[in-house]
């Protein structure tokens, strides 16, 4: 049975402005102006251990991850979820496939933006980054996501928005589906995007499920 695997940050929502503008504040508080550029370039899609182990190797990297993440959650609110997502949920719900999501946010911000969006009890499925051997953009969030699911890499696409995801997903061997959330068609397509949409509603999306259902392009 087929699957859609989606990333979270910046795809089932647009949340890299919230992220960017808390980096930003703590650079700041350490002296380091940054903008997102910066952000987009440096710290999008990446895990926070290596972020703050990289910018601030004399600081507590765990602490200062779980002080950012809780700001975020703090901030969050209500939010729309990316266009198109209900009615896509809706068609796999409907057709019967699998679907999962894998994300390299903590498992509390996970649910945090699942219930923002108002999406929680349409995933039974969440993969965090931080549990598996790796995080993206290593390929084992999305080969657990594919083992729990019981699917293969064959029958599944995947969604992501950043480069790191899009590399995690391509390595585990996934057509990979780039969102154009942050970045651009050609630095999606650069990462390994097989293709990019602008959200759910891209006329692009039905060919690209025909993958799943058998339909020719």
């Amino acid at each position: 049975m087929p699957a859609l695997l989606f990333d979270l940050d910046g795809t089932l929502l647009h949340s890299d402005p919230l992220h960017a503008k808390i980096f930003q504040e703590i650079f700041a508080a350490r002296g380091q102006e940054i903008d997102e550029a910066f952000y987009t370039a440096n710290i999008h899609g990446r895990e926070n251990a290596d972020i703050f182990g990289e910018f601030f190797p004399d600081e507590d990297a765990a602490r200062l991850s779980d002080e950012k993440e809780a700001t975020f959650r703090d901030r969050l609110g209500r939010r729309e979820p990316t266009p198109g997502t209900t009615a896509l949920l809706d068609r796999a719900h409907r057709a019967g496939w699998g679907i999962a999501l894998v994300t390299n946010a903590p498992r509390l911000n996970a649910h945090a933006m699942l219930d923002a969006i108002g999406l929680v009890e349409r995933f039974g499925t969440i993969v965090v980054g931080e549990e598996c051997e790796r995080g993206k953009p290593h390929p084992a969030p999305y080969r657990a996501a594919m083992e729990a699911l019981g699917v293969a890499s064959r029958d599944s696409v995947a969604f992501e928005d950043s480069r790191s995801g899009v590399a995690s997903a391509r390595a585990a061997g996934v057509f990979t589906v780039g969102l154009r959330s942050s970045l651009t068609h050609d630095q999606l397509c650069a990462a390994g995007a097989d293709t990019t949409i602008a959200d759910f509603t891209d006329t692009a999306l039905d060919r690209i499920l025909g993958r799943l259902e058998g339909a020719t392009a």
